[in-house]
């Protein structure tokens, strides 16, 4: 009884570090396409706009999603070790580690999207001769 009772518990443990692991990768993978969005931005700005202060703008955000992208990968690194090898409980410390680390990666999101929508503003004042 107690074996099949472990058993669950351990089954249910590794379903919860599964999905948050898929959650992570569609987070790591959004970063990775803003890395390329980023790119060209960069083009854009120094072909078109040639503003410093927007140039600055874009290698403070590539900063941050490298740093973002960073934290995410060593916390993946350490659901996958906890989830072929650990045997603690997922408990609710883990559950709040987990929503700290989404709350971060919004609010990386939040920040990417009004610079995108100042960018595009900007892009907005160029008119085709």
């Amino acid at each position: 009884m107690n074996t099949i009772l472990t058993h669950k518990l351990d089954t249910q443990r590794k379903l919860f570090i599964k999905k948050d692991l898929d959650e992570l990768s569609l987070w790591l993978n959004t970063l990775e396409s803003f890395n390329n969005e980023l790119d060209h931005f960069s083009v854009i700005e120094k072909q078109l706009i040639r503003n410093q202060s927007i140039l600055k703008l874009i290698q403070g955000l590539r900063r941050k999603n490298v740093l973002c992208m960073a934290m995410l990968c060593k916390y993946n690194q350490e659901l996958k070790n906890e989830h072929e090898y650990g045997k603690t409980e997922y408990d609710l410390s883990k559950a709040k580690m987990h929503e700290k680390k989404r709350e971060e990666y919004l609010q990386f999101i939040q920040e990417f999207n009004n610079f995108k929508n100042h960018f595009y503003k900007l892009l907005m004042m160029y008119k085709l001769k």
